[in-house]
Formats: C-alpha cells, sequence, structure tokens
C-alpha cells in the first residue's frame, strides 16, 4: 500500500516511496538491430562513424519484456515492477531530454540505470494527470554515454464524445523553416517502430483499440520516433550530435498525415518540431551545446 500523498498549492506527490527508487538493466548494440534501425529511418538520420549506431538508437535497448499473460488492455505490461501503479489508465511520452557523451557502437554492452525522480498528479482540462519522471543512464565500458530524463504522463480514460488528449499544442504562427523533412506516417512505420522498441502499446498499430477505447481519431505516432527524427535533424544542421537536446509533446500526431519536421530560420536556430499539414505542432525541441 502506498504512503499517503503529500499536497503542495494543489498538486499531489503521490507514491512518495517510490522516489529515488532504481532499477537496471542491459542489452547489446547487435549489428543487425542497428541495420533495423536505419531501414525504418533512412535518410532521415544525421551522419555518424561506420561503427557507431545512429542518434534516437538508445530507446531500442532494454524495454520492458513480459509474457503475453502479463499484458494489460493497452499493450503494455500490467505489472511493470519498475514504474508505480497509478490510477490513469493511459499512457503517453510527454518529453524528456538528452545529454549526450558517447556515442553507442556495434558490440557494446550497454547497462542501463534508472531512477524515478519525480511523480506529480494535477487536474488538467481533460481530467486527472498523472506525471513520472525518469532519469536513464546509458553505460558502456567506456564509461557513461547518454543521460536521459523521461517524462511519462497517464491520463484518464477517455469519455464518450471526448477530443484526443493533448499536452497543450495549438496552431503556432508561422516561423521561418531552415531545413525540413517530410516523413510519410503509414501504419506500417508506426509497425516497424513499434516492433524494433518491442512496444506493445496498442494505440500504435490496432485502430479499433486507438478510436474506440482510447478516444483517437487514429493511429498515433510514437513520441520517441518524433523525437528520434528531431534529435537526427539537430545534429545534421550542427555537424554533430547536440549536448543537450529537450524535447516535448504537444499534441498527437495521426498516421495517414505527412509529418513535417522541421529546423527554424534566422532567430530560432536551435529550435526544432514536428507540424502536421494544417500547421499543428506536435512536438518541440531544442537543442544546445552547454
Amino acid at each position: 500500500m502506498s504512503a499517503k500523498p503529500d499536497r503542495t498549492d494543489g498538486v499531489t506527490k503521490p507514491f512518495p516511496e517510490w522516489i529515488g527508487r532504481r532499477s537496471e538493466a542491459q542489452d547489446l548494440v547487435t549489428e543487425r538491430l542497428v541495420r533495423g534501425f536505419r531501414a525504418i529511418f533512412d535518410p532521415h538520420l544525421a551522419p555518424v562513424d561506420s561503427e557507431a549506431a545512429p542518434l534516437g538508437f538508445h530507446w531500442c535497448l532494454s524495454p520492458a519484456i513480459a509474457g503475453m499473460a502479463a499484458l494489460g488492455p493497452d499493450g503494455h505490461p500490467a505489472k511493470n515492477l519498475h514504474l508505480p501503479q497509478v490510477p490513469q489508465p493511459r499512457r503517453m511520452w510527454a518529453g524528456g531530454s538528452i545529454e549526450t557523451f558517447d556515442v553507442l557502437r556495434t558490440g557494446d554492452l550497454v547497462r542501463r540505470v534508472s531512477t524515478i525522480v519525480d511523480i506529480t498528479e494535477k487536474q488538467g482540462r481533460s481530467g486527472s494527470l498523472c506525471f513520472v519522471a525518469v532519469d536513464h543512464d546509458y553505460l558502456t565500458e567506456r564509461g557513461l554515454a547518454i543521460r536521459e530524463r523521461h517524462d511519462i504522463v497517464y491520463r484518464e480514460a477517455a469519455k464518450p464524445g471526448s477530443a484526443a488528449p493533448s499536452t497543450g499544442g495549438d496552431k503556432a504562427a508561422a516561423a521561418p523553416v531552415a531545413r525540413s523533412w517530410a516523413i510519410e506516417t503509414s501504419p506500417t512505420l508506426l509497425f516497424r517502430y513499434s516492433a524494433i522498441t518491442f512496444n506493445g502499446h496498442r494505440i500504435h498499430y490496432d485502430r479499433p483499440y486507438a478510436t474506440e477505447v482510447e478516444g483517437y481519431p487514429g493511429l498515433v505516432v510514437h513520441g520517441p520516433l518524433q523525437a528520434t527524427l528531431l534529435f537526427n535533424l539537430a545534429a545534421a544542421e550542427g555537424g554533430r550530435a547536440p549536448r543537450r537536446f529537450e524535447y516535448r509533446g504537444l499534441s498527437p500526431a495521426f498516421s495517414g498525415a505527412t509529418l513535417a519536421v522541421c529546423a527554424g530560420g534566422p532567430g530560432a536556430e536551435n529550435v526544432f518540431w514536428t507540424q502536421g499539414p494544417d500547421g499543428q505542432r506536435h512536438m518541440e525541441a531544442r537543442a544546445t551545446d552547454a
């Protein structure tokens, strides 16, 4: 049973006993996994050394693995022992940050050390929200390669006639674009990314579930898929991986619409975003070398 949650200025801090809880996992960077990742994202990858894994590849490593009988209705493991069992059933990738210290290379045995650093519950326009922040350190025999903050948001079950969940993304004013990639968000793209990351979340490949149970208008484009594209565009623009890359989801993107992956022009050189054909921004990012 969870300890009594703390409350500060109307914001609840549930599951205080989970703060600081750590877990570890390890995985191998294989040639086949790197080749599969490239098959999904080429030609929209920043150049890297021949033995290095592309940027964003770390999201393929050490996924949560459970047998079929242990899965919940949404396709995720029903009891992930490394995350608290929050009451809100709908899970979304809210955003995060990446600090790059070294590349991952084919043959690396990567140890991921994860620490829960914050859990917050509050009321949003669509109901109760629970935010879970997790820090991940990815280490090889050479030392720390990547430090990541992963922000997860959990939402209440969809209500009949409710709009698709959003984290606050409205149509942005037209901004100068220095460079953009056009990505066709086909169901096959989403399926292949789900497969390579071992992500069983049904909103990405099961259209009846996505529309009838979770209330979306179609299949949902993965948050880390968009972040991978933005991360690589930032590196392609800067000539190397940025030391720090921060991103946040604004509104869901859906399969079937062309996704524009944009780099800002004059005055916004370190700003990147994805948007749909109607100008709706889905994810924003910022890259710095600080």
